[in-house]
């Protein structure tokens, strides 16, 4: 399939994670990205590793299928004057590079949009282009850190704890694809392109939303509550006789068919547990009579019997059972780069039941040179 971006032409200009991602899922929609680089070195997730491929890390591999690589020096004049003839004709130019250098390299929105009025220009900030740390250097966990994250995330008495996954990285590429394409909308109304501004901050908040809405009504700070949810229960991990499960009981109906199952019906009715806000008075007591009960069977067991009353639950899957379990197969999302031949997560989305197929693996730095440049 063509892909619903063919024939929309983007700039990147990406280091690490966020700002090659949004290329990446661009260039997995069909856009033609082409990837601006450092000669020397280039991205610098190209040695983010191990295990490499091709001398290139599986990171750079993945998040950066379907582009082309020109190597550009940003200090050179002749240089910045190659990259704004790329733009002369570009759709989206999505950058990441630390706030102001853009500015200082003559290659900020002002310059870029005065020669093509129709670009979309999509910077990714840290902290964003405003306030004292505008100029500060931005990285997955510094934001878990500084955007409250951390303090929300692992259990009660523990340190504060990151999330292994590159949440705000991978989040806000997602926001500044989004912005893009609601922008190119814009663009078919207006004719003219739009300025698209995303940072890690906001996308931290973003996560922590809740949490800042009670602190601001009520001025009580969220509880850490390890692998549960601060105000649903039960809605968490649980040991049973064997490998852990999670629970995800979120209506009183659903409390309902589990405590059946778990052979107390009469806590659907005792005061304590009956209602949803009950629960979460009483999530300790509740919390204790569950544990106990849940380490009699296996998780097979469990499993088996909650299924089949409609009680919502999952297995706590490792990678391995990940990917080998029926449902992960029938999603069909693995797809296969050419070149390598390395298996990696396809774009989340469908088009009329088709996940796109990669139709090139990651460049080799400055590969498209020649083709590009001249």
């Amino acid at each position: 399939m063509q892909g619903p971006l063919a024939g929309i032409k983007v700039i990147e200009i990406g280091q690490a994670l966020a700002g090659p991602l949004a290329g990446a899922i661009m260039a997995d929609m069909g856009a033609d990205v082409i990837k601006i680089e450092k000669p020397d070195g280039g991205d610098d997730a190209r040695s983010w590793g191990p295990p490499f491929i091709e001398e290139a890390s599986i990171m750079f591999h993945v998040t950066n299928r379907n582009k082309r690589s020109v190597t550009l020096d940003m200090k050179s004049a002749d240089d910045i004057e190659k990259l704004k003839t790329l733009v002369r004709d570009a759709d989206i130019l999505i950058q990441n590079l630390r706030s102001g250098v853009v500015s200082d390299l003559g290659i900020g929105p002002d310059d870029m949009c005065a020669i093509n009025p129709r670009l979309i220009y999509c910077s990714i900030w840290a902290f964003g282009p405003k306030g004292p740390l505008s100029k500060a250097p931005g990285f997955d966990p510094l934001l878990q850190a500084y955007g409250g994250v951390m303090m929300q995330t692992g259990r009660r008495d523990d340190p504060p704890t990151f999330c292994a996954p590159a949440i705000n990285d991978k989040a806000t590429a997602q926001w500044c694809v989004i912005g893009a394409l609601g922008a190119l909308q814009q663009r078919h109304v207006t004719g003219r392109g739009c300025v698209i501004d995303t940072s890690l901050l906001d996308s931290a908040a973003s996560w922590v939303d809740s949490s800042l809405a009670t602190y601001h009504v009520t001025g009580e700070l969220s509880q850490r509550t390890g692998a549960a949810t601060p105000t649903i229960v039960p809605y968490q991990a649980f040991e049973t006789a064997d490998l852990p499960l999670v629970i995800a009981a979120g209506y009183d109906r659903l409390f309902h068919k589990l405590a059946t199952v778990l052979g107390f019906p009469e806590w659907c009715t005792d005061p304590r547990f009956a209602r949803g806000r009950d629960r979460f008075v009483h999530r300790d007591t509740l919390i204790g009579l569950l544990k106990p009960v849940l380490l009699t069977k296996t998780r097979a067991e469990w499993l088996a019997g909650f299924e089949a009353a409609g009680v919502p639950c999952s297995p706590v899957n490792t990678i391995a059972e990940l990917s080998q379990t029926e449902q992960f197969k029938a999603s069909d999302l693995i797809r296969t780069l050419p070149g390598s031949e390395l298996p990696v997560v396809g774009l989340p989305i469908t088009f009329d039941g088709q996940r796109p197929h990669p139709h090139s693996g990651a460049p080799r730095l400055g590969e498209h040179n020649d083709e590009l440049l001249g």
